[in-house]
């Protein structure tokens, strides 16, 4: 925790920031440890500060023992604007992209003119590059979801609601370990997986229907992410070419992937295959993302995305094609960067359409 905290303070001597105020969640979490739901930090260039009401003061003092636990009384801006002068701090950061403008508002009529300066992605830039003990994490939670998608294609048969198996895998992940899930469990069956965010409905499976389940769950702190897409019976010549294409599309996604390519490049890569069979139209969402302590963090796997990847991020390649009134395919892995390549996390089986 002390070394992300001091990468944290060499980004703000070269803004010229004295201080950051962190209030996202997953922010705080990650610089500081704490667990609870309520809180701030500052991190100046000599001290850390955490903020937190009495409900959280022992579990803070227990979890942050490099921090500086302090209670808020009133709120967290009072807090901050007596605090100010005796913190050095002429200069502070703040997530402008997490604050409410209510909130913007409030902390801005407290502190003086010229105090505030906007400092949002600090952190996350931080985030996007994970340490060994990160890594061990997610492998861990990526795990849990394999484990989840070979449990339940024993359950998977017509008449099954798309419901049911949703309840099914997170049963057996939050049996397994897990938290929670990292997102609504998504499973699209027939038609509805020309929706690439078909949530769980009550649509029943039937014979012949692709299936495809995008899932999965937060294991010690780190989400997992993985979609398979499956079909009830004998596929059809057309199924059968459309998951090739897409699970081409992905696999030169992945073989794109290593130190210093672009995530643009990913995108391209994967993208390049499903245009070449004329499909470009059916895959309008990014190949992927970033994956860590939040299902969604940078980078984003698009074209609009020039960040270089770097060994040590965890990113997602999810390529797909969505035909209205057919149906869809979309196959997800969890990829690890590494200098000279790509390390997949996640292993279930995809390198041919798994008939149930």
């Amino acid at each position: 925790m002390k070394r992300r905290a001091d990468l944290l303070r060499d980004k703000l001597r070269m803004k010229a920031i004295d201080g950051l105020l962190v209030t996202k969640p997953e922010n705080r979490k990650y610089l500081s440890g704490f667990s609870g739901t309520a809180g701030a930090l500052v991190v100046t260039w000599e001290q850390l500060f955490l903020l937190t009401d009495f409900r959280y003061i022992e579990q803070a003092q227990q979890e942050c023992r490099q921090w500086q636990v302090i209670e808020i009384k009133t709120s967290t801006f009072d807090l901050i604007k007596t605090c100010l002068q005796d913190w050095k701090i002429s200069r502070l950061g703040y997530e402008e992209d997490f604050l409410t403008h209510k909130q913007f508002l409030e902390l801005n009529e407290k502190i003086p003119d010229g105090v505030l300066v906007p400092a949002a992605g600090m952190v996350e830039d931080l985030r996007m590059i994970k340490g060994q003990d990160e890594i061990t994490q997610i492998t861990d939670s990526a795990r849990l979801a394999d484990e989840a998608f070979t449990h339940i294609l024993n359950y998977l048969e017509p008449g099954r609601t798309e419901i049911e198996i949703s309840l099914k895998m997170e049963y057996f992940m939050r049996k397994g370990g897990a938290k929670k899930i990292s997102f609504d469990t998504i499973v699209a069956s027939g038609v509805r997986g020309a929706m690439p965010h078909g949530v769980a409905s009550e649509k029943q499976l039937q014979a012949g229907d692709l299936v495809t389940m995008d899932f999965g769950c937060e294991f010690n702190d780190y989400c997992s992410d993985i979609t398979r897409t499956v079909c009830l019976g004998a596929p059809t010549e057309m199924q059968e070419h459309i998951y090739q294409i897409v699970l081409e599309a992905h696999d030169a996604g992945v073989n794109s992937i290593r130190q210093g390519v672009k995530a643009s490049d990913v995108d391209q890569a994967a993208r390049s295959i499903i245009e070449k069979y004329h499909f470009g139209e059916n895959f309008r969402h990014s190949t992927g993302h970033g994956v860590g302590l939040i299902v969604h963090e940078n980078p984003v796997i698009s074209s609009k995305d020039g960040t270089i990847l770097q060994a040590g991020m965890v990113i997602t390649v999810e390529p797909g094609v969505y035909l209205p009134g057919w149906g869809g395919v979309r196959i997800e892995d969890m990829v690890l960067v590494e200098e000279k390549g790509a390390r997949l996390l996640t292993n279930a089986p995809r390198d041919h359409l798994m008939v149930l």
